[in-house]
């Protein structure tokens, strides 16, 4: 996995104690347990148009953690030294993604629902959009990859 990055698998309980059978899935998520921070933002990405890459940004404190609740969609993390894309399709997956690491967001399909959880509120200040200047800033933080 990319440095600072990693998937998290949630448990996944499939109830099935109905006189119908099958009652479907519940995904149980703890914020300091489950989520390795206290959540203080939570939002979803949905309806996404075919074709369209959201993100091209990295945050110098922000912690997320990713969820495709519905559907699927592909994202791109990267840090100067490494390059990774990973498929979010399961509703029990996710993919955290630390300070200073690029990601993109592509490949959503149509019903692809996109939830995001955030370590803290919205603050412009600490994203970092411009790709040269992060690349500079990054490899400081990554020390060549080390």
């Amino acid at each position: 996995m990319v440095s600072n990055t990693r998937l998290i698998e949630f448990k996944d309980i499939k109830n099935t104690e109905s006189r119908d059978g099958y009652m479907g899935h519940l995904v149980p998520i703890e914020a300091e347990s489950d989520i390795p921070f206290a959540i203080n933002r939570i939002y979803y990405i949905a309806d996404v148009p075919e074709g369209q890459v959201r993100g091209f940004h990295s945050h110098n404190d922000l912690e997320q953690v990713l969820i495709c609740l519905h559907g699927s969609v592909t994202v791109k993390i990267s840090t100067p030294f490494e390059e990774e894309h990973i498929v979010l399709d399961r509703l029990n997956k996710g993919l955290y993604i630390g300070p200073m690491v690029w990601r993109e967001m592509y490949d959503f399909s149509q019903d692809a629902v996109l939830l995001v959880l955030a370590s803290k509120h919205y603050d412009e200040a600490d994203y970092i959009r411009d790709y040269p200047a992060y690349c500079r800033q990054a490899e400081g933080y990554f020390k060549g990859g080390e």
